[in-house]
């Protein structure tokens, strides 16, 4: 019988976030602030990006941690720093965080990675994260 789909997304995001039972979600935006109007947005949230989408065999999480930055920056959307902090968990080493996101100025232009390495600054300064000399 096939896992819970709520449950394996909240296994997921406590194997995201490093999370404890008492606070599942750990960091992680699920929606939980919009209950009052749309009362069923973190359970999509749950189900679909993790239990089914993060869930997925075929890359680590690293990868996909990875991945989701990518999009974030190319669509210039606020959820980044989540996901940097998420990167972060599941051991993406920030000069590899900032690369990707360097990587990416022919492909989303500086503007979107100006407001992504913000972002990225933000999360290091708050978790007292300096960036290796090179």
């Amino acid at each position: 019988m096939a896992k819970d789909r709520y449950q394996q997304g909240l296994e997921k995001i406590k194997e995201l976030t490093l999370s404890d039972d008492e606070n599942p979600t750990g960091f992680m935006d699920i929606g939980e602030a919009y209950k009052d109007i749309a009362p069923d947005l973190s359970k999509y949230v749950v189900e679909f990006a993790f239990g089914d989408i993060y869930s997925r065999p075929g890359l680590d999480n690293k990868q996909k941690v990875l991945t989701t930055i990518t999009a974030l920056v190319a669509q210039g959307k606020p959820q980044i720093e989540m996901h940097i902090k998420t990167g972060l968990t599941v051991g993406l080493k920030p000069e590899e965080i900032v690369g990707c996101i360097m990587h990416l100025i022919p492909y989303t232009g500086f503007p979107s990675v100006l407001n992504a390495l913000a972002a990225a600054k933000k999360v290091f300064e708050e978790r007292g994260i300096k960036m290796a000399d090179d």
